[in-house]
């Protein structure tokens, strides 16, 4: 396909031949008993023979709409049953769904639509006051379906046929597009194939313990690579268990959920995963079944791990990694202090990991530098994206993750912050993340963002956001500089400003926009 980046032939003939490519499809990851329930979703509650037979029909009213295979559609819905049956359709016929969050607007979807050439525009009718229909009405698509009231448009219901013969796609065609999730500028699409995303579920799966007996609660939204693949939905129905679809991770719809269907597995966000820590205090729901907890997307502090077991009572996993590809979990049988204090190590044997000081030179065993990969499941170039790529790749194919890591001689690695995310203050660079943990320790501290602000003197200086815990009061300068100096931080890393807030501003793909908060402090 244009504007694809293929993996170079000797190491798609190596990743065969060592058994990380096998001859599987997405559309084939339904492999649960035939009577057992496979989805939950609302009102929904669907056998693997049912969901099957769903994705089926659905396939075939995509080919009857003529919608096949290497045809682009954008889906924009939330977790629901909808979202499932239309994902495993699409795939099935050689079609790749472009993965769009329920909170991208006009820009954002717009911009997919364009880039990917997609044939078509699949969404949700509303979410609360927003109408995608009237959004829909200015895409530059062929077709536009509607999981809902259709309006003018094709109704999500109606496309449903008897399932026909079809060419299955190719294991190595692109079976699913996933955005990346930078925090600044649009999306960039990432081609997934078949081969490599279902060696990334699988390969999860066997890692996170996943069995016929496990009940995954879905609280990300159903379109993140974290909530799809990691192992996730997709990793959930390779080994015969049971999805869990909810709204939201708010306490008062996920505890519910757990209560009522045993949920065995949840993947969340640190901000859920602090939420979750304080709303077992009034929530009434029993939560016990819940056995391991996988938090991910950002670094989850070392003082807040340590907390899960006895407050939530399960097991907490550490996952760091990217759509893009690699990923980095904490064993279920790694000691406390790794589960605690790292995020994890490569998921398979075939991940290489390089870590690059600003020349690019490897650094000393336990230095911090920017983390390189290449593997059987990390991608080799963005889709369509030849400027950046030449950025984004060193020549021999490595991806430049922009993460700043070390890596311990277990080879678990510990995240220190972004490359981008320094703040140069005076010429000694203050890493963001790592001045935020230090401060998620403070009693009083519920969250914290770090920025920095540009100044005449200095170049820039930090301010730290902070989110109080309930009733908490506000920590003055002088006593968090008191603080972080017992934790054995260096003066240059003490933040100059401190500033409260609510709840922080967050991108479409749920991020921290450090971008609005700077723009908050910034010199008029």
């Amino acid at each position: 396909m244009d504007g694809f980046t293929p993996w170079p032939a000797g190491l798609e003939a190596r990743y065969k031949a060592e058994g990380y490519w096998k001859d599987r499809l997405l559309g084939d990851v339904l492999r649960g008993d035939p009577s057992r329930t496979a989805l939950v979703a609302g009102d929904d509650r669907l056998t693997y023979a049912e969901l099957d037979a769903r994705a089926a029909r659905a396939a075939a009213g995509c080919l009857a709409l003529g919608i096949g295979r290497g045809d682009r559609v954008v889906v924009q819905l939330p977790n629901t049953a909808a979202f499932v049956v239309t994902f495993l359709a699409l795939v099935r016929i050689g079609a790749a769904p472009v993965l769009a969050l329920p909170a991208h607007r006009e820009s954002e979807i717009r911009y997919l639509c364009e880039l990917s050439e997609a044939r078509a525009y699949i969404c949700a009718d509303r979410d609360g006051d927003f109408d995608y229909r009237a959004m829909a009405r200015t895409l530059p698509v062929d077709r536009v379906i509607v999981d809902g009231d259709a309006g003018e448009f094709t109704p999500l219901a109606s496309v449903d046929a008897d399932p026909v013969e079809s060419t299955p796609p190719s294991p190595a065609d692109i079976g699913v597009f996933l955005l990346s999730g930078g925090t600044t500028g649009l999306p960039k699409l990432i081609p997934r194939t078949h081969r490599d995303y279902v060696y990334n579920l699988e390969a999860s799966a066997g890692v996170c313990g996943f069995t016929p007996a496990t009940v995954y609660l879905v609280v990300l939204p159903a379109a993140h690579n974290f909530a799809l693949a990691c192992p996730g939905i997709l990793g959930v129905f390779a080994t015969g268990g049971t999805v869990v679809l909810s709204p939201s991770g708010s306490p008062d719809e996920a505890f519910p959920l757990i209560e009522r269907e045993r949920a065995t597995v949840c993947a969340v966000v640190p901000p859920i995963a602090l939420l979750w820590l304080d709303a077992v205090s009034w929530q009434e729901e029993d939560i016990s079944s819940l056995e391991l907890l996988q938090v991910g997307g950002a670094k989850f502090a070392a003082e807040r791990a340590a907390e899960v077991p006895g407050t939530l009572g399960c097991q907490v996993q550490q996952v760091f990694g990217m759509a893009e590809g690699l990923l980095n979990y904490t064993r279920l049988d790694d000691p406390s202090d790794l589960v605690e204090q790292t995020q994890g190590r490569p998921l398979s044997p075939a991940d290489e990991i390089r870590i690059v000081d600003e020349d690019g030179e490897q650094v000393a065993p336990g230095d911090v530098g920017e983390l390189l990969t290449r593997g059987p499941y990390t991608l080799r170039g963005y889709y369509r994206a030849a400027e950046h790529n030449a950025r984004s790749f060193t020549p021999d194919g490595f991806y430049r993750t922009g993460d700043l890591v070390r890596r311990l001689p277990s080879g678990h690695l510990i995240v220190e912050g972004r490359e981008k995310d320094q703040i140069n203050r005076g010429g000694d660079k203050v890493s963001a993340e790592e001045l935020e943990n230090h401060l998620l320790a403070h009693p009083a501290v519920h969250d914290a963002a770090v920025v920095g602000v540009p100044d005449p003197m200095m170049g820039e200086r930090t301010c730290a956001f902070l989110i109080l815990r309930d009733g908490g009061k506000a920590p003055a300068l002088a006593e968090i500089k008191e603080f972080l100096r017992t934790r054995g931080l260096a003066a240059y890393k003490f933040p100059d400003r401190l500033e409260t807030a609510d709840a922080f501003p967050r991108t479409p793909v749920g991020k921290i926009s450090k971008k609005t908060l700077a723009a908050r402090v910034a010199p008029s």
